[in-house]
């Protein structure tokens, strides 16, 4: 690449111990020790009301399209919420469309305080497709997750190279759309009320 690699994290997790955050952040150090420059898009710090289609610049809708649309690559980052992803991260993706992720490599973490949080990963794989994104196809589930962090770092060694394997891969398959042969061709559409 010509330029330096965009790589943007949006953690859906708005509790101030956040287990998705400290995941996104290591995500986010392996992404730069990579190369990238990286933005952790936290969504505690934006005002977004519940989507109105009718308002769709609504609070800090903009910025955060804004900053979406610079990402040569999007790890979108949740705490499993009865069985799916969380209402910050959808109400986020819902501001958002198809000029900030068509062609967009997109990485996916997923935490749950029990069991793998299999079902919001492949939640979010559906989203990230439905908007001509590209996600990867390795992605992260933290389990247990109140287990995984001791003093605001990821304690298990395994888990952490995936989680530093996924900011790898990000930068890695950045910027899908400058293949032709992969980028999608679609035409971007607006959202159906």
């Amino acid at each position: 690449m010509t330029r330096d690699t965009q790589v943007v994290a949006v953690c859906g997790s708005l509790a101030a111990e956040s287990v998705t955050r400290v995941a996104l952040r290591e995500t986010l150090q392996a992404a730069q020790a990579a190369g990238a420059q990286t933005t952790l898009v936290d969504l505690r710090e934006y005002d977004l009301p519940t989507f109105d289609a009718d308002n769709q610049d609504a609070g800090d809708a903009p910025a955060l399209r804004a900053q979406l649309r610079q990402a040569d690559a999007i790890v979108l980052g949740t705490p499993m919420y009865h069985g799916s992803f969380s209402s910050p991260l959808k109400t986020a993706l819902d501001y958002s469309g198809f000029d900030e992720f068509e062609d967009t490599t997109v990485g996916l973490l997923a935490v749950s305080g029990g069991s793998f949080p299999t079902t919001a990963l492949e939640h979010l794989r559906s989203v990230a497709r439905a908007l001509d994104a590209w996600p990867l196809p390795l992605d992260v589930a933290i389990p247990d997750s109140y287990e995984q962090v001791v003093d605001g770092e990821l304690v298990e060694e395994s888990l952490r190279e995936r989680v530093d394997e996924l900011g790898t891969k990000l930068v890695e398959y950045a910027d899908v759309a400058q293949y032709p042969a992969t980028a999608s061709t679609c035409q971007a559409q607006p959202h159906a009320d």
